[in-house]
């Protein structure tokens, strides 16, 4: 079959690694013709765009195709799109993401083309207002009505949408989102080499966020808790993966508290090599306020490191209490702190949660299941 993925950024990100994993199984398992059409990759989020290229993956980009709400160039978005989607004459559309969910499929109603669109993301979360959450699910139910299922990668997803009126439960389903996870499972390997690189000595014990340097990511949180866990854990290092514009106002706070020393920043790294970055955690922790479910939770588990994260989205479809890892409540500090200091002194627990954690993901986050049933999808509508 011929499937358009439409996208609008191709950043460094969960949404887009899965759609590349979607797009790249298409093609070479199942022969299918597949395009990938995307706006440019702006901001300091790094690009993927050099990996669809290195894995032959078909691409084209709509450059009016940008992710903050402007009228008139998502008018001529829309246009560029509907210009583009007719000369490929898709089979299935398939859309991610906010604004090219919603220009996607307006495109395919547009075109009489059958549509599926993938919940990433909450697009509801605290601070955004009645006013804006009234406007995106406005813009959601609208969209929600021009496609013919919605696929969301956890439960959560699903509730949130019936919820809010966007769409009935029978439109919905949850297909877990894909990775490769070989790399993962075998991540202990990079362990030793990894730490020294990184200048760890063997009694470190390293707190490890794999995050955007955004708002809502919880940097703040977890630089507020960590006078504590130092006292309490002399040994402790926190290692922070990723780049973003709040960059230097946490340099700048982890400055004034005299913690230099604890932290390491190092920026935005490959995806290939979030594994080895794992691999010289001893727990990751988790605190961004809106997820769809984090794709750094599963390959945390999936590595054998606990996660202790705040209970939001749908993060506890992975994180069991007592038996993969913690949930905290959003913003408890208390709950944040005991939580790190409890599986930071017992390794016996660390070594427990993390093995549970693979058990539980390895069979849940192949990209070969999440594209096989993806695919179904697509037959189904087409029957």
């Amino acid at each position: 079959m011929r499937v358009a993925h439409v996208i609008t950024r191709m950043i460094v990100g969960g949404a887009q690694e899965n759609t590349l994993w979607n797009c790249r199984d298409l093609i070479d398992v199942f022969g299918d013709q597949v395009t990938l059409f995307t706006g440019p990759s702006l901001g300091p989020e790094g690009s993927l765009l050099p990996e669809v290229k290195r894995t032959g993956v078909p691409y084209e980009i709509i450059p009016a195709m940008r992710r903050s709400v402007h009228p008139f160039r998502d008018g001529i978005s829309l246009y560029q799109l509907l210009q583009r989607l007719r000369k490929f004459q898709p089979d299935i559309i398939h859309t991610h993401s906010a604004k090219a969910g919603i220009l996607g499929r307006w495109a395919a109603s547009r075109l009489h083309i059958p549509c599926v669109h993938t919940v990433h993301g909450n697009p509801f979360f605290p601070g955004q207002g009645r006013a804006g959450d009234w406007c995106i699910a406005w813009a959601e139910r609208w969209a929600a009505r021009r496609c013919q299922k919605i696929i969301c990668v956890a439960d959560t997803m699903t509730d949130v949408l019936v919820s809010h009126h966007i769409a009935p439960r029978e439109k919905c389903l949850t297909i877990y989102s894909g990775m490769d996870v070989e790399p993962f499972l075998h991540s202990a390997t990079h362990r030793q080499a990894m730490r020294q690189e990184l200048g760890y000595e063997d009694q470190h014990l390293v707190v490890g966020k794999i995050a955007r340097l955004f708002h809502h990511k919880g940097h703040d949180d977890l630089i507020s808790v960590a006078p504590n866990i130092i006292a309490a854990q002399p040994n402790v290092r926190f290692l922070l993966v990723g780049d973003g514009t709040l960059r230097a106002h946490l340099e700048s706070r982890i400055r004034l508290a005299g913690l230099e020393r604890y932290f390491q920043f190092v920026g935005l790294v490959e995806p290939q090599r979030i594994p080895a970055y794992l691999s010289a955690m001893d727990v990751l922790v988790h605190l961004s306020l809106r997820e769809g479910l984090a794709r750094t939770l599963p390959q945390a588990l999936l590595s054998g490191k606990p996660v202790v994260s705040y209970d939001v989205d749908g993060a506890a479809e992975v994180v069991k209490p007592k038996t993969t890892g913690f949930l905290v409540p959003p913003h408890d500090l208390n709950k944040l702190e005991l939580a790190l200091m409890m599986t930071l002194r017992y390794e016996d627990l660390r070594n427990q949660l993390g093995q549970a954690g693979r058990v539980l993901c390895e069979p849940m986050f192949r990209h070969e299941e999440m594209t096989l049933q993806i695919r179904e999808v697509y037959q189904s509508l087409l029957e």
